[in-house]
């Protein structure tokens, strides 16, 4: 049995960067025909030199893969020359709360403070991706965030808002709520819940913000990418991390997904007799959200087992991915 995916893509990406850079990337670009990339680097990407330079180095990284890496800057208060310069070169701008997970430091401290930036972003038809945590309680902050959300989208209506890595069924609930929002979500978010991570020995390779729910907020998670909701798509936030940052004590946020994110997929969808809706889930709808033609790139899948690799290494670095040493029912057939 096999499966045909036309142009997938990982519309919530971290490709890090040096030697990290050189190991992941390729990883992406060989089963993805594009990915929209975090700029959450030290320092962030946060000016146009930058978000170019930053772009250079992934190209190189990728070794010629049919790959399109759509950049992002990191949110902060800008001109609107600056917008304007920077409009061509990447999709939208990436707003974090200040600390709210992996190099966020220079994030956004008071909404209300930027909302010129807001305004500019409306005006130009730039979108805003939003980290959408609040700093209360590891488990709530995703909920106490959904009040910006709303707040964002009635005071910018034409303002396109997408609500990153959901992972309730409260979000859900929001992106229903206005038009001008739509939502990604994560493989882990629609497999795995709190207890996967800390309900037994903690597994640090599956700690990721905002961590994992409960189970009613993965299967209502779920039955919306099976359905293909027209406003959620894939977005992996696929996070590698040197195996030394997560084995430890205060191990660094992040689930590394990227080279079993299809076949992981495949086996998802079918065991719920899905499949046919994989393709808007992975593609169409990022396109038609986000108006965007990516590469060409035609992935079969077929229905045969591909053990997970323990590790990915190279360039000195080393990472674990999710479902290490586990065999899946699908694989990567072969990338035309």
């Amino acid at each position: 049995m096999t499966i045909s995916l036309q142009s997938p893509l990982d519309m919530h990406l971290h490709f890090r960067d040096e030697e990290m850079l050189q190991l992941v990337a390729p990883l992406s670009g060989e089963s993805f025909a594009g990915g929209l990339i975090m700029p959450n680097l030290v320092p962030p990407v946060d000016h146009l030199e930058r978000l170019l330079a930053y772009r250079e180095r992934i190209t190189a990284a990728l070794k010629g893969a049919e790959f399109e890496p759509y950049m992002a800057l990191f949110f902060r208060q800008y001109s609107e020359q600056e917008l304007a310069e920077a409009r061509e070169h990447t999709l939208g701008i990436k707003l974090y709360p200040a600390g709210a997970t992996t190099n966020s430091e220079a994030g956004v401290k008071a909404m209300d403070a930027v909302e010129p930036t807001f305004k500019l972003m409306e005006e130009m038809g730039i979108p805003l991706f939003v980290h959408g945590e609040s700093d209360g309680f590891v488990m709530d902050r995703e909920k106490e965030f959904l009040g910006m959300y709303d707040y964002l989208a009635r005071k910018f209506p034409k303002l396109q808002i997408t609500m990153e890595h959901i992972t309730t069924a409260d979000a859900l609930e929001m992106l229903e709520q206005h038009e001008n929002l739509r939502a990604t979500v994560t493989l882990q978010h629609l497999v795995i819940t709190l207890d996967d991570v800390a309900g037994g020995m903690l597994n640090p390779h599956l700690f990721c913000k905002p961590i994992a729910k409960r189970p009613e907020d993965r299967e209502a998670l779920l039955a919306a990418a099976l359905a293909a909701h027209p406003k959620l798509m894939l977005g992996s936030d696929s996070a590698p991390h040197p195996v030394s940052q997560k084995e430890c004590c205060g191990c660094a946020a992040g689930v590394f997904t990227a080279p079993l994110l299809l076949p992981r997929l495949a086996q998802l969808f079918d065991k719920h007799a899905a499949l046919d809706n994989l393709q808007a889930f992975t593609s169409q709808n990022a396109q038609r959200l986000y108006n965007i033609t990516p590469r060409k790139k035609t992935i079969v899948l077929e229905k045969a087992d591909f053990v997970v690799p323990e590790s990915y290494e190279g360039f000195g670095q080393k990472v674990v991915p999710m479902h290490a040493g586990e065999t899946l029912t699908w694989r990567i057939h072969k990338v035309l």
